[in-house]
C-alpha cells in the first residue's frame, strides 16, 4: 500500500513538473502583432473555399453515404432470432 502511494506521489510530481516547464515555454513566446487596422470603408475579404476543401466536403459525404449503405445491407442479411 505504502509503495502505490509513493509511486502516485511521483508520477503526480512528476507531470505537475512537466506542466510548469512546458507552460513556462508557450509563454516565452514572441507575439505576432496581430493584423494592422485598414483605414479602407470595405470590408476584409473572406476565406475562399478552393477546390481542396470542397473535394474533401464531398469525399466526406460519399465515405457516409457508404457506410450508410453498408449498415443496411448488413442489417438486411442477418436472420432474424
Amino acid at each position: 500500500m505504502n509503495y502505490i502511494f509513493s509511486a502516485c506521489i511521483k508520477i503526480v510530481s512528476f507531470a505537475a513538473i512537466f506542466f510548469l516547464f512546458s507552460l513556462s515555454s508557450v509563454v516565452a513566446q514572441p507575439g505576432s502583432g496581430g493584423p494592422q487596422p485598414t483605414n479602407s470603408e470595405e470590408p476584409p475579404a473572406g476565406v475562399p473555399i478552393d477546390g481542396g476543401a470542397s473535394l474533401l466536403l464531398a469525399a466526406g459525404g460519399a465515405y457516409g453515404l457508404k457506410k450508410i449503405n453498408d449498415y443496411r445491407k448488413g442489417k438486411k442479411q442477418e436472420p432474424e432470432v
